[in-house]
């Protein structure tokens, strides 16, 4: 597919809020796409060059891809920049620049995906430099709607107003001919958190490959979340199993008001994973240090909350100190000043399995066994109560310490990814 091409589809999802309509677009593109490339063309429609948990940055500022508009264009980075500043959106600058210049547009999109992986993959000594001439060289071949949505994707500000469920959906209705189709790519959206994957896979392979998709070390799953309730009897109620395995009673854990963390292990080699499955592993070098200590077996994938704790006092400290650890400078640093530890709550894999499946009583037997003691990783396996009162201890008890409140699951659920 041609980029002058894509670009027409973008024009059209912008122009509309419609989520109905952005499904319709978005299904017709996907089956004007040729099979190889679809992954590429869901990445460049989110915006991205990878999925979103890949450590993969294209690296431009706005500074940066002003020059290379200016170079493009026969400009200065000043004049661009101060157009910037008027228009508020770097894509209408570079369509007014661009326009200035008949020219038709024949680069594949898959051509523009790989030198804006080329730019991302820069480094060394020149390196804005680099990426400078790159972007500059690539608006030169492309004509003015595409200069217009090219340029965003750097600045990752694609203004199409699309998410994730979106393209699942168009997925569906494309390849499988029915939007409510989508729950048949669910969990593997759940357990992969890759659509490019599974476009890929489905467009290629089929449904059926799609449904054999699972977790893997290194890509997130998708994070269970939480529900309210409002007070320990109507939990009880709800939650209470009346048949099915495992013992009677919920299980409780202490909410602890920190940064959920899910952290990978694949031998030597440790990855980390927020909540919106951004990569963090270069954030906490402890927690890194602390797995390859206190987990043994080979492969794993734990889910933690971690949050900055000082052990000798048992004090949890506010979240707002915890935050000062999210950053991309002067780690090492913080590290020593502002230790994280992480409450391992659950575990999802262990030795090559996938343990999502497994009842939350028996995830909660092998996480004591697969996580040694020590200061960095501590168990946070919870408990199983069987009194309402109980639980109106335990959530004393937390409010008490500073913490949230209580995290109450079924105790024979299995693990509900997203």
């Amino acid at each position: 597919m041609k980029f002058s091409t894509l670009t027409k589809y973008f024009e059209k999802l912008e122009e509309t809020s419609s989520r109905l309509i952005l499904i319709d677009i978005l299904s017709d593109l996907f089956k004007h796409t040729d099979n190889e490339e679809i992954d590429k063309i869901i990445y460049l429609t989110q915006g991205r060059i990878a999925p979103f948990f890949a450590p993969v940055e294209i690296g431009m500022a706005d500074k940066t891809v002003a020059d290379a508009l200016g170079r493009a264009f026969g400009e200065s980075k000043e004049k661009v920049l101060k157009m910037y500043s008027k228009a508020g959106d770097i894509g209408l600058v570079a369509l007014e620049l661009s326009s200035t210049i008949k020219q038709n547009s024949t680069i594949a999109g898959a051509e523009v995906f790989e030198i804006l992986t080329e730019i991302a993959g820069t480094s060394g000594a020149g390196t804005v430099e680099k990426r400078i001439v790159l972007l500059s060289d690539l608006l030169k071949k492309v004509d003015p709607i595409s200069a217009k949505h090219l340029v965003r994707i750097p600045l990752g500000k694609t203004r199409l107003g699309i998410g994730d469920p979106t393209i699942l959906d168009a997925l569906a209705l494309a390849i499988l001919g029915d939007r409510t189709q989508r729950k048949l790519l669910e969990k593997a959206y759940n357990e992969t958190s890759d659509l490019g994957l599974i476009g890929k896979t489905l467009v290629n392979s089929g449904l059926a490959k799609v449904q054999k998709l699972t977790v893997t070390v290194g890509r997130p799953i998708r994070s269970e979340l939480c529900e309210r309730l409002p007070n320990p009897e109507k939990v009880f109620s709800k939650m209470v199993h009346s048949t099915g395995s495992g013992p009677s009673g919920v299980h409780a854990t202490p909410k602890y008001d920190g940064f959920r963390v899910q952290i990978h292990k694949n031998g030597d080699k440790v990855s980390m994973f927020s909540r919106n499955l951004e990569d963090m592993s270069h954030m906490f070098p402890e927690l890194i240090k602390g797995t390859l200590e206190q987990v043994k077996v080979k492969t794993v994938i734990l889910d933690t909350e971690a949050l900055a704790y000082q052990p000798e006092s048992e004090e949890f400290l506010p979240f707002q100190e915890t935050t000062k650890r999210r950053r991309k400078h002067n780690i090492e640093e913080m590290a020593q000043s502002l230790p994280l530890r992480a409450f391992v709550f659950d575990i999802l894999y262990a030795d090559g399995k996938s343990l999502i499946d497994t009842p939350l009583y028996e995830r909660v037997k092998i996480l004591k066994k697969v996580v040694e003691k020590g200061d960095t990783l501590i168990e946070a396996p919870g408990e199983i109560l069987t009194d309402p009162k109980d639980l109106q201890l335990m959530l004393d008890d937390s409010i008490s310490k500073g913490l949230e409140g209580v995290v109450v699951k079924k105790v024979d659920s299995l693990y509900g990814a997203g």
